[in-house]
C-alpha cells in the first residue's frame, strides 16, 4: 500500500486546530480526521476521568486507522493522542502507560504547531485561558521528545491558512 504522509495539526487550547484541519483538507481535495475527545467529552456527565483519558486515546487511533484509507495523498489530522498524554500529565499527574507505549510507534510525517497568537475563543470544553504559554511550551517538549519534524504556524486571517499551507507543500516538495 502507498504510503499516505500524516500531517498532524496540534496546539494548545483556542489555537484554531479544527478550523485549519478542515481548511487544509478542503485545500488539498483530503479528509481531516476530526479530534475524537471533542466527540467524546461533549457526551460526558461527569467530569472526565482516567478512564476516560484511555478511552479517548483508543478512539482516535481507530478513527485515523478507519479514515486512513479514505485520504486523497495526505491524511490530515485534526490533533493526535498526544493531547491525551498533555492533559493526562496536567490533570492526574501522568500519562497511562499505554499511550505513553504507543508515542513512538505512531509518527506523523510533519506535525503544524499552531501558535497561541489567536485571541482566545470560550467553548465550555476549555478549560485554561490562563495558561496557553504553559501549554505552548508542553507542546514544544513533547514535539521535541519525539524527534518530531514539526514547523510553528503563527498569523491570523488568511496569513496562517497560507503559513500552514506553505509549511505542507514545502514537506511534499522535500519528499
Amino acid at each position: 500500500m502507498k504510503h499516505i504522509p500524516k500531517i498532524a495539526v496540534v496546539g494548545p487550547e483556542s489555537t484554531g486546530k479544527s478550523t485549519m484541519s478542515d481548511y487544509l483538507a478542503a485545500h488539498y481535495h483530503t479528509i481531516a480526521v476530526p479530534e475524537y475527545a471533542r466527540e467524546y467529552c461533549e457526551k460526558l456527565t461527569e467530569p472526565c476521568t482516567w478512564q476516560d483519558e484511555i478511552n479517548m486515546f483508543y478512539g482516535q487511533l481507530a478513527l485515523e486507522e478507519e479514515l486512513l484509507p479514505k485520504a486523497n495523498n495526505i491524511l490530515i489530522c485534526d490533533t493526535t493522542f498526544i493531547t491525551v498524554k498533555i492533559w493526562s500529565d496536567q490533570m492526574f499527574g501522568r500519562a497511562p502507560q499505554e499511550v505513553l507505549d504507543e508515542l513512538p510507534k505512531h509518527p506523523y510525517d510533519l506535525y503544524l504547531l499552531l501558535n497561541i497568537d489567536l485571541p482566545w475563543q470560550d467553548d465550555p470544553l476549555r478549560n485554561f485561558p490562563t495558561l496557553r504559554d504553559h501549554f505552548m511550551n508542553v507542546w514544544y517538549k513533547e514535539l521535541d521528545a519525539l524527534k518530531a519534524r514539526y514547523v510553528l504556524i503563527s498569523g491570523t486571517g488568511e496569513d496562517r491558512y497560507e503559513n500552514a499551507i506553505k509549511a505542507i507543500d514545502d514537506f511534499l516538495a522535500a519528499g
